[in-house]
């Protein structure tokens, strides 16, 4: 057979083979398994259609499984999102508070030694061999240079000269236990120091905490729920402060350091209002003991500010009372300070005074200077930068430290 004969022959078996394949891969195609994201396998233990939609433990016995997403017909579109690396959030380790007596302590330590100087000064003036006009003065100007404010410090000036005419001494123990119980005086002991944290009516204490920028509000409300926590207490945070950068992450690293969730806005200028609100509903819903809401720093002299602090504290109380409201002073502006309060009073009662950077000041006469302006105690006091330098007002330890 010559090759021209051979020619047609070989190109009709070429275009047989074609045609085979292509048959037999259509047949494979249609009996491969298609899956569409939310279809079910006839072959899958859990999710087959004709089976119950439960999956067995170790032990056989049935669990709960999910329901699956309903199936998808082959010609719907699907979106695939695309898929990211979740970022890697770093954990802070949970911290034991230490102990409110061991606490107490170590403040009246420290304030021994940022304010002894008036009580020194106090002394000697009132220790020496005679007692003047000029040295009345004296003692005057050292308790106004301390801000006990005016009418404090010429109270205390009538009283000490009229028991220094009575007991016609100079001996420097009785000068001292005098001296003593008059500052005790002033301080005021029968003011109530005691926090409202405990629950009743089946609800959580709300304690709101203001204040203007720079005081340290945020950093007061992590080391209170320190103290909190030491006392066995059941506490939530409430990130209010919706405009500084980083106040309700700030918050949230206080409370993880001791075991306590803070409730938060992850949008920045979030209404402050709606998110006390959810963080006093969250502290109902798990029973908490304490609610603790954190503000936003308000300039007294912005009456726009100032408004909203009295709506947050309206809109708490549609869902529980406030029992709380404390005013975060720093006790290095002094006068200032008065001024402050004065105006926050106006806003929201005011129910406790919480004095920071006291160990900064030989002016611890602004705690009887408010005192005696506002009729609201100073409960808690700061002296220091560390996580448990922040514990109960005492007046008597108060009262040592300066005259130590």
């Amino acid at each position: 057979m010559t090759a021209s004969a051979l020619l047609p022959i070989i190109i009709a078996v070429i275009v047989l083979f074609v045609v085979a394949g292509s048959v037999i891969g259509l047949v494979r195609g249609r009996r491969s398994k298609v899956r569409y994201p939310g279809t079910r396998d006839a072959n899958d233990p859990v999710l087959a259609p004709n089976q119950p939609n439960v999956a067995g433990d170790e032990t056989g016995a049935p669990t709960a499984v999910a329901e699956p997403p309903p199936l998808l017909e082959p010609d719907q579109a699907v979106e695939v999102p695309e898929v990211f690396e979740q970022p890697t959030v770093e954990e802070v380790p949970t911290e034991t508070p230490a102990p409110v007596a061991g606490r107490l302590q170590r403040l009246r330590e420290r304030l021994i030694r940022s304010n002894n100087v008036l009580g020194k000064g106090l002394l000697a003036l009132l220790s020496s061999d005679r007692i003047d006009e000029n040295v009345w003065d004296e003692v005057e100007e050292a308790l106004l240079l301390a801000d006990i404010g005016t009418e404090p410090s010429l109270e205390l000036v009538e009283t000490l000269k009229d028991r220094v005419k009575v007991m016609g001494s100079r001996n420097p123990e009785e000068v001292r236990s005098m001296l003593r119980e008059e500052l005790v005086k002033l301080v005021d002991p029968t003011l109530d120091r005691s926090l409202n944290v405990d629950r009743k009516g089946g609800k959580p204490a709300v304690v709101l905490i203001v204040g203007v920028n720079g005081v340290g509000k945020t950093t007061t409300v992590g080391k209170l729920a320190r103290v909190l926590v030491a006392e066995d207490k059941d506490v939530l945070l409430g990130a209010a402060d919706t405009f500084r950068a980083a106040a309700a992450e700030q918050l949230a690293t206080w409370g993880a350091r001791v075991g306590v969730p803070t409730v938060k806005s992850d949008i920045e200028g979030a209404d402050p209002a709606s998110v006390a609100f959810e963080a006093v509903k969250a502290g109902i819903e798990q029973e908490a003991d304490v609610v603790m809401v954190d503000t936003a720093g308000r300039l007294q002299n912005k009456v726009g500010l100032m408004d909203e602090l009295g709506k947050v504290k309206r809109v708490i109380e549609k869902l529980a009372e406030v029992d709380e409201v404390l005013l975060v002073l720093d006790a290095t502006t002094g006068q200032n300070g008065l001024n402050q309060a004065k105006v926050f009073s106006e806003v929201v009662r005011i129910t406790g005074i919480v004095l920071t950077k006291l160990d900064g000041t030989a002016k611890g006469g602004i705690v009887v200077a408010i005192q005696k302006q506002l009729g609201v105690p100073v409960k808690l006091v700061g002296l220091g930068e560390g996580p448990d330098d922040l514990a109960p007002f005492d007046v008597e330890g108060f009262v040592d430290a300066i005259l130590n």
